[in-house]
């Protein structure tokens, strides 16, 4: 349904994205995560047309958007990070304004809009000026806006930024209610987001791809990976000795009284490590496996936290 190909886009001498290529089928949801300057706003404005590349080519349900952007278009519904509402405007006006600019057949505009509004939440404010909503309804406006049109393509650039818990909450439910029916990439730095509502990942640093995967497979390669966190009393040099001299035991870091050892995935080694602590008179306080959760993922495969 959408295919990046090899695309590569220069600002000067300065390359915010190098041969990025990826391909998201009918009906997922795929998140699209990376730290701040990774190029996700660069990509995703390319994949909507509105930036050209200096090289590659995306096609939109096998219509390329450079060539055919008129007929990509018409797939597409584009939530950009600010919200591209008219604050001036009466919400019912602004999206029956936004149909026709798509061109949407002129019979089926009060329905087209009767329905974005349901779908995303807005009939208490239809008759509102947009100038006067909360943050939450403005964002929820912007969405409302990528729909009226009923477009088989969303890409929604950080829908939820700037919301406040209950905001985030809500806006979650809308983009639940919205899988299988749109193919959609969600751009998105609020990782828990991305684990309750996306089928995969894509994560992209220093403007390159570096893992495109399900998060199943994500989560059953850091199943592979195991770590015990070790909490002491007072920590001894010798007791560094004793945990990296266990078999099974890879690697082991150090801050304060807390210990970090990665272990081999099938070693049975915390009975061994606690005998070590215990042997040592440090002083067993904690010993726990460490859960990995997409965050981890992102930290280990980027070096940034979010």
């Amino acid at each position: 349904m959408i295919q990046a190909k090899a695309l590569t886009k220069r600002y000067g001498s300065r390359k915010a994205i190098s041969d990025v290529s990826f391909t998201v089928n009918k009906g997922e949801i795929v998140g699209f995560l990376g730290p701040n300057g990774a190029g996700k706003t660069t990509t995703m404005k390319i994949l909507t047309g509105y930036m050209a590349p200096n090289k590659g080519e995306v096609y939109l349900d096998g219509v390329n958007v450079f060539k055919e952007p008129f007929t990509a278009k018409q797939k597409l519904g584009y939530l950009p990070e600010a919200p591209p509402v008219y604050s001036d405007m009466i919400v019912e006006d602004y999206l029956q304004y936004v149909a026709k600019l798509k061109l949407c057949p002129k019979k089926q505009i009060p329905q087209l809009v009767e329905s974005a509004i349901k779908r995303v939440g807005l009939q208490e404010v239809r008759q509102r000026l947009i100038h006067n909503l909360s943050k939450g309804f403005k964002q929820r406006v912007g969405l409302a806006q990528a729909l009226v049109s009923d477009p088989e393509i969303l890409i929604l650039d950080e829908p939820t930024v700037g919301l406040d818990p209950k905001q985030v909450i809500e806006m979650r439910e809308v983009l639940k209610q919205l899988k299988g029916q749109h193919t959609i990439i969600l751009s998105t730095h609020i990782l828990s987001e991305v684990q309750m509502t996306c089928d995969r990942v894509i994560i992209i640093n220093e403007g390159e791809i570096i893992t495109e995967e399900s998060l199943s497979a994500l989560s059953q390669k850091m199943r592979a990976k195991r770590q015990i966190l070790l909490r002491v009393k007072k920590s001894e040099d010798s007791l560094i000795s004793a945990l990296k001299n266990i078999k099974g035991v890879l690697s082991v870091s150090k801050n304060k009284e807390v210990f970090t050892l990665d272990v081999e995935p099938e070693d049975q080694v915390n009975e061994k490590v606690a005998q070590a602590v215990i042997s040592s008179s440090c002083g067993l306080i904690e010993l726990k496996e460490q859960d990995f959760n997409l965050e981890d993922v992102f930290i280990r495969l980027t070096g940034k936290q979010v």
